[in-house]
């Protein structure tokens, strides 16, 4: 059987295929000869050189070849290369040694080239020369020349020569090709442990866990017992699956055979369990470990920030620190990731100057997480100055920061960074697509969301169930829920994310049976609802009322599909009982839930009785918020508009005392319309816009015509949410934002063109009814998506039915 144990050594081979050459021997006897026999470094060969050329010994056959074997050996190719030029009588031995030079120092293009000569020179090639060839091959992928390599050794008759076969198959699994190299394994007349461990890692490294896991117990059935390096092999294609059962049997293998003390695979076992999602035992084996080292470290580090716990990888980040390990850059950027996904900006900025300190600012991967971790911080500003300044970018940078635009609600320098992507010639792939359709979602500008639609058709992506689902719910938050219903149903293969977007999509539009509708449709299917499938389903039955069906469904996810509750499913809750005007109930809901009721819990209440005009509840509301998030203007505004509501101004005038005592600001309103490929922004009682008399003269016609139609302003909405008091005094609620953009996108487009509204706050109710009116006097379909939902108005209705 043959193996790396049993093949010849290099030197046996040299010995034969060197010719017999007549060697004085006073020459081995030589201090320069003996010298170089000791020589262990390039410094100490460049100091014998001098000896050996005093002598005149430069030319002798033995120097020559020790020489270009040594400089081989310390990687200095280029030396190697003018000592075996100057060789008259070069020999087979001297060719082998330059090609394995080529091949273990990684300069596959000039090994390749040196090949064809040293065929061309009638050297008749050895199977190592292939063996090196296959590696530079494997290294850069090139199938096709492997193909034409591995022909040439069965050629040469090779084929039967199980290390060789076991280089070719390695070559193919590094290309992907992880069939063509189990055909190779298959035809072998017998098969070592060394074969069996490289098509073992051959499947894992090619992402077939499962196959890899099976391939292992036929090798046992075989006769062969699993060493270190199956197991280290098998490990990660078990975490991959996801197999638990499977790991644990390995591990009682490892356990009998006497491995754990090998450092290699208890840190393999450590990741498999953490991947398998039992992140306890992998800390169990990780604390029981005597030899940790750095790898072992980033597992743990990178296993607690990938479940969420980003607490406990920051704390093992630091206690790695303090044991004086030195971290890499896969350790900074399980480090950043944590930071990124806590939104800790403190420790991700500690990272940072760790990242200086250790000459880490060149790594193009951590520089990216660096961008990550700084757009999910809210700090954009700081990660836009990194990408600029970044030499080498690469698609991942671009995403990076596309991708970052968009989460911080900059959507048009998101496209702007896509449309420069595509001038310098990038080529997009599907995380830059679905980055920059969240983007075109955000903005909910239709036209810029079927040209983004038309650029994925075009650059054939528009197959990727993410892209798809992107798709989806990127018309739906542009206004066209029917074009993202035809969307959801041409699909053949949908994603649970696919099924959440269109249900999510038909909740914001006030579709509230539909949402049920569909719904029910996915609970009959193959793809069952997660999480977030419920928190779409609660929501939509609270936009559209149905408060029994969102009870329903709240207790089914835990009865019938083991679901806990997180906090949003709580808020959706809320918000669901609140806005139909069971605000006791919800505030029962509240006192008795078994965590600790956070912001966007409490939040929905206040918003409740808001919308209700209690203010007892309200005040009970707001105080625990205020414990919670005192620096958060958005609440005292809905107090102080709940006060206003009820005419107590006095308590109106000490909320707005206490928010600029504190420094606290509320969030401006605005509206906008998309107009000839621009973004037109409004103010409430702004006159900044270069048409600014004209939207006000026709804008004060409009209001006189819809009076006529029976339009009543309703004097409560002047305290809501976007306007100063003293502003909705003297101004009254007819400069609110979303008339003005309304009356400017009537003036500009043609009559029955619908128009699209985006709102950055909830529509406050005069608003609501005007725009009901406007719709009917001007016969327009008027879109609106304000911050929580759509509202279509057409012929003096609204798709919200009044209940929003």
């Amino acid at each position: 059987m043959n193996s790396l144990s049993t093949t010849p050594s290099y030197s046996h081979i040299q010995q034969t295929l060197t010719p017999r050459v007549h060697i004085p021997p006073h020459i081995y006897k030589h201090p320069a000869a003996i010298l170089l026999e000791l020589c262990t470094s390039l410094q100490e060969l460049h100091q014998i050189i001098p000896l050996i050329i005093k002598n005149n010994l430069y030319n002798q056959h033995l120097f020559q070849t020790k020489l270009v074997s040594l400089f081989v050996k310390y990687s200095s190719l280029h030396s190697a290369s003018l000592v075996f030029e100057n060789v008259e009588n070069k020999n087979d031995a001297l060719y082998h040694t330059m090609l394995k030079g080529y091949a273990q120092n990684d300069i596959f293009s000039n090994g390749f080239s040196f090949f064809c000569r040293m065929v061309e020179d009638g050297v008749q090639p050895v199977v190592y020369n292939f063996t090196y060839l296959l590696k530079g091959i494997g290294e850069m992928g090139d199938f096709e020349l492997g193909r034409q390599v591995h022909g040439l050794m069965i050629v040469n008759g090779h084929e039967g020569d199980v290390y060789a076969m076991t280089c070719v198959m390695n070559m193919y699994a590094k290309c992907g090709l992880v069939d063509e190299a189990y055909k190779v394994f298959v035809r072998l007349s017998e098969r070592d442990l060394i074969s069996w461990n490289t098509i073992v890692a051959g499947y894992v490294k090619n992402g077939f866990g499962g196959k890899a896991v099976e391939l292992v117990g036929r090798m046992v059935r075989d006769g062969l017992r699993p060493d270190q390096v199956t197991l280290v092999s098998v490990l990660p294609g078990v975490g991959h699956v996801g197999d638990l059962r499977v790991g644990k049997v390995i591990h009682g293998y490892v356990l009998r055979s006497g491995y754990e003390g090998h450092g290699n695979v208890a840190t393999a076992l450590v990741d498999m369990y953490l991947k398998c999602g039992s992140l306890s035992t992998g800390r169990v084996l990780f604390d029981k470990m005597s030899g940790r080292n750095v790898v072992s470290w980033n597992i743990m580090i990178d296993g607690y920030a990938q479940t969420g716990d980003y607490a406990e990888a920051l704390m093992l980040f630091e206690k790695m620190l303090d044991k004086g390990f030195k971290p890499t850059g896969v350790t900074l950027m399980a480090a950043l990731h944590a930071c990124a996904d806590s939104g800790d900006l403190a420790r991700g900025q500690f990272v940072h100057r760790l990242v200086d300190e250790l000459g880490l600012h060149t790594d193009v991967s951590v520089m990216n997480s660096l961008i990550s971790m700084y757009c999910k911080c809210k700090r954009v500003d700081i990660a836009a100055e990194i990408f600029k300044n970044l030499k080498d970018k690469t698609r991942v940078s671009w995403n990076a920061m596309i991708l970052g635009y968009a989460q911080n609600g900059q959507a048009i320098n998101a496209l702007n960074h896509f449309r420069l992507m595509k001038l310098k010639n990038i080529e997009a792939d599907s995380f830059t697509m679905v980055s920059i359709i969240s983007a075109v979602a955000e903005l909910s500008i239709l036209r810029q969301a079927k040209w983004i639609h038309g650029v994925v058709t075009r650059t054939c992506l528009d197959k990727n169930v993410f892209i798809k689902t992107a798709l989806v719910d990127m018309y739906a938050k542009c206004g066209a829920i029917t074009t993202a219903r035809k969307l959801f149903d041409l699909k053949t293969e949908r994603h649970v994310t696919t099924w959440n977007a269109m249900i999510d999509g038909y909740g914001t539009h006030g579709y509230g049976m539909e949402a049920i509708k569909l719904f029910s449709k996915m609970e009959n299917g193959d793809i069952k609802p997660n999480n977030v499938t419920f928190l779409c389903i609660i929501s939509a039955c609270s936009h559209s009322g149905f408060v029994e069906e969102g009870k329903r469904f709240f207790s089914s996810m835990k009865k019938e599909y083991d679901i806990e509750p997180t906090m949003d499913h709580y808020g959706a809750m809320v918000d669901l009982l609140g806005r139909s005007g069971r605000l006791t109930e919800a505030w029962d809901f509240i006192l008795n839930m078994p965590v600790k009721p956070q912001t966007n819990v409490v939040g929905a209440m206040l918003g409740a009785c808001k919308i209700h005009k209690n203010v007892e509840l309200g005040e009970m509301a707001a105080k625990k918020l205020f414990e919670l998030n005192p620096s958060d203007g958005g609440y005292y505004v809905l107090l102080a508009n709940i006060y206003a509501s009820a005419s107590m101004w006095d308590k109106v005038t000490d909320i707005r005392s206490k928010m600029e005592e504190r420094g606290i600001r509320k969030t401006p309103g605005y509206s906008s319309v998309d107009l000839e490929n621009e973004v037109h922004t409004f103010y409430s009682g702004s006159s900044w816009h270069y048409r600014s008399k004209e939207i006000y003269d026709f804008l004060e016609t409009l209001i006189d015509r819809i009076k006529a139609a029976g339009y009543v302003p309703d004097n409560d909405s002047i305290h809501d949410a976007e306007d100063d008091l003293q502003e909705q005094v003297a101004n009254c609620a007819s400069t609110h934002s979303e008339k003005l953009a309304i009356a400017f996108g009537l003036l500009n487009t043609n009559p029955g063109t619908t128009i699209h509204i985006r709102k950055n706050l909830r529509v406050c109710g005069d608003c609501h009814n005007a725009t009901k009116y406007i719709s009917l006097v001007e016969q327009r379909e008027i879109i609106v998506r304000d911050l929580h939902r759509f509202h279509h108005f057409k012929n003096g209705a609204c798709s919200c039915g009044d209940y929003w």
